[in-house]
């Protein structure tokens, strides 16, 4: 394993274990209610989780667009902008939980890995179709007699919320357990999915549907944190294609939407053309 794999990988670790460190929740089956959970996390991860002592900003933004007394909320939405005009999808390459676990789960051995899918051009775009249809427009639009909406993403879609929240929930809390019911079976069969589709290929998840990966990949050109290639240095080998995951043609397009900031390309790159600014 490369250097900065393991540096990134303790990041990684070190970060899910304090965004996830409320040890008496996981004992207790609760949720912890604390002032810290005002407060967002940059990456993934589930408000309902019983270890989280932050918010997931796409939770947060869903729980005030569905609502009737805010529709917005000025804090997350500068939070996105903060984080994403510093990092841009550094955060999912460090920061992000549910990005360890696809991690990790692609160090799985199988008999044959997957690059890309069929289609891979047009399937990136369709977390931009996540991001407005589920996170914005629905919970804005479509609401009850009484004006409120439901967090449609966070409800309908996230495993990242079926994974921390939903399954040790209902593992903990019998009276939970007797009230599962089918949307609970279609979290875990989206879980399930993504679990097995990150085996074979890497981080479908972020590649096709995270609409928070959506937001920050918007920010990777104009991002605090960026690469840049050195035209003098860089002989268009192919070589830092080839070592990224995400099939990224670095050598024409450092700071792609896609591109999670993993440090691959850079770490591998014989001429040494790829530089941060």
């Amino acid at each position: 394993m490369a250097k900065i794999s393991k540096i990134r990988l303790l990041i990684q670790a070190s970060f899910t274990a304090i965004s996830n460190g409320y040890i008496k929740g996981f004992a207790h089956g609760k949720i912890y209610t604390g002032d810290l959970k005002y407060l967002c996390v940059p990456g993934l991860n589930c408000y309902s989780c019983p270890g989280a002592l932050g918010s997931c900003p796409i939770g947060s933004l869903q729980a005030t667009l569905s609502s009737r007394e805010y529709k917005i909320s000025l804090y997350v939405i500068g939070f996105l902008v903060v984080f994403g005009t510093l990092l841009g999808r550094l955060v999912c390459g460090f920061l992000c939980p549910f990005g360890l676990l696809q991690d990790l789960l692609f160090k799985i051995p199988f008999f044959k890995k997957i690059r890309k899918l069929p289609g891979e051009n047009f399937l990136r775009w369709f977390r931009y179709f996540i991001l407005l249809v589920f996170v914005i427009l629905l919970p804005l639009f479509v609401v009850d007699i009484t004006g409120l909406g439901e967090p449609w993403f966070c409800k309908y879609i996230c495993p990242a919320g079926t994974l921390e929240g939903g399954i040790p929930l209902v593992i903990l809390n019998k009276s939970l357990r007797s009230a599962v019911g089918f949307l609970f079976k279609w979290k875990v069969i989206i879980l399930l999915v993504t679990v097995i589709a990150s085996i074979i290929l890497y981080r479908p998840f972020c590649r096709y549907i995270c609409p928070l990966g959506a937001v920050y990949g918007v920010f990777n050109k104009v991002s605090f944190f960026r690469y840049k290639i050195d035209s003098q240095k860089c002989t268009s080998c192919g070589r830092c294609e080839e070592t990224c995951k995400l099939n990224i043609k670095v050598y024409k397009n450092p700071n792609s939407l896609d591109c999670i900031r993993c440090g691959e390309c850079k770490a591998h790159c014989p001429q040494k053309a790829i530089l941060i600014k």
